[in-house]
């Protein structure tokens, strides 16, 4: 893109230094002011492009140790120093022209080659303007914009000068004059539109458009529940925003981070080539539950905690949980640690809540350990399924696995139940295969089971 943006502008250069030479032989032989006006025009045209061609060079650099957003506001500075050109120029037109309009005694000759070498370049301009804004759009390039407009002006004053030739050649001798004030005001105007554009870029104007864009495409984002701020300055081609969006406080971090992504996507997508800086900020919802709000309190203190349980006693909030803690720690500190959730969650939900917690040991490192024998997991598979026929909702014990550690033996199984009976009573009556196992086995520290339902069974 950058390649393309710089033989664009040394084109210009050509084409300007071209038109320039021209104009500037017609003008000095024919006295017209008009087209002596153009000529500078166009010589003004040639510095511009030559400052754009460096400009769009040094703009297309990337953002490095001091320049953060990149360079691409030089183009701005090239387009600001042009628009003061244009407007110095037309300055000195219009004084030129007013005082040859009142002395009214300067020849002017309208000749052949002056009316050829004026057409020749409106047709320059016509497609050079095309060519500059087709490529200024894709790349939103300030200076290629500006170098556009220079074409374009160019283009009109050529149009003007070729009027006042024709109203000289056929006796109006002010015609010229007329001409020239019409092209310092084609001038002006060029100048007053590439000056809006590029003080809004240098003043950090958001794009037009921008917030209601970025709002709709943030609307289609599962999981914003809000937009608090839209931030966006362009620079040179890259669009920089800044969001901060709300997400319900409950969201575990991975999905905060999907968020994230998701809207960096969709937002250049919708942008193109864009910089988005996205801030998440975590918002208490009405629909919180009452076991969403402790677990969120419990996630804050980094605290692992499970067997929420949540009652309505005589209008009486109730929250009783199990709270994991290393299991080598002291009571006392251990209790510490369990005050500091209850006198979180009463903050969160009140000082008449009750809060009970049972602390737990929490195994914190991992535990070297080794298979057992095949002969005693075949045994505790095998008492596994003895307990399972006596409880009868359990059956098919299977993919039994034992370990030994220091600490104790751990066993994991898998067994099948019924779909239909409810995850409570699956539990409870998986936790009696576990207890009567630990009965049977009393070296066993812990029993996990795996309740899957059985196959070919509706769960309608």
């Amino acid at each position: 893109m950058a390649s393309e943006k710089e033989r664009v502008a040394l084109g210009s250069i050509v084409a300007s230094g071209g038109l320039t030479i021209a104009k500037g032989i017609v003008g000095f032989a024919t006295g017209s002011l008009a087209i002596l006006t153009d000529a500078a025009h166009s010589l003004i045209d040639l510095f511009a492009t030559v400052m754009t061609y460096f400009a769009v060079r040094i703009g297309d650099k990337p953002a490095d140790y001091e320049h953060h957003y990149g360079h691409g506001k030089v183009e701005s500075i090239s387009a600001l120093a042009e628009t003061a050109l244009l407007f110095g120029l037309s300055a000195i037109v219009i004084w030129e022209a007013g005082h040859r309009l009142w002395e009214g005694d300067v020849a002017v000759e309208a000749t052949p080659v002056a009316f050829v070498i004026i057409a020749g370049a409106i047709v320059i301009d016509f497609f050079r303007s095309r060519l500059l804004t087709r490529v200024a759009n894709e790349t939103s390039s300030e200076a290629l914009h500006a170098d556009a407009l220079h074409f374009s002006s160019d283009l009109w004053s050529s149009v003007a000068v070729l009027i006042g030739l024709a109203g000289i050649a056929l006796g109006y001798r002010q015609a010229d004059s007329i001409a020239a004030i019409v092209v310092a005001v084609f001038i002006c105007f060029a100048g007053w539109q590439l000056g809006r554009r590029t003080i809004d870029t240098l003043t950090d104007t958001a794009p037009a458009g921008i917030t209601e864009r970025v709002n709709a495409v943030l609307a289609a984002v599962k999981g914003v529940v809000a937009v608090e701020r839209v931030r966006a300055r362009k620079v040179g081609p890259t669009t920089f925003v800044e969001l901060e969006v709300a997400t319900s406080r409950t969201l575990p971090l991975d999905r905060v981070a999907t968020i994230k992504d998701e809207i960096i996507k969709k937002l250049r997508a919708e942008l193109g080539e864009a910089e988005i800086a996205v801030t998440v900020v975590p918002r208490a919802l009405d629909n919180e539950t009452i076991l969403e709000r402790v677990m969120v309190i419990a996630r804050n203190l980094a605290l692992p905690v499970h067997h929420v349980t949540v009652h309505d006693i005589s209008n009486r909030l109730s929250v009783s949980l199990d709270l994991e803690v290393d299991g080598s720690m002291p009571l006392g500190a251990a209790h510490e640690i369990a005050s500091r959730l209850e006198s979180a969650i009463e903050d969160e939900l009140g000082p008449e809540v009750e809060v009970e917690t049972h602390i737990e040991p929490l195994q914190t490192e991992d535990m070297a350990g080794h298979d057992a024998p095949a002969e005693r997991t075949a045994a505790v598979s095998t008492t596994l399924s003895q307990i399972a026929a006596k409880l009868g909702s359990v059956r098919e014990v299977h993919d039994v696995r034992m370990r030994e550690t220091a600490d104790g033996a751990i066993v994991n199984f898998h067994c099948r139940v019924d779909p239909v009976l409810s995850v409570h009573d699956v539990h409870e009556k998986v936790d009696e295969l576990e207890r009567g196992l630990r009965q049977s086995f009393p070296t066993i520290k812990r029993v996990i089971g795996h309740a899957e339902p059985e196959p070919g069974v509706s769960h309608q």
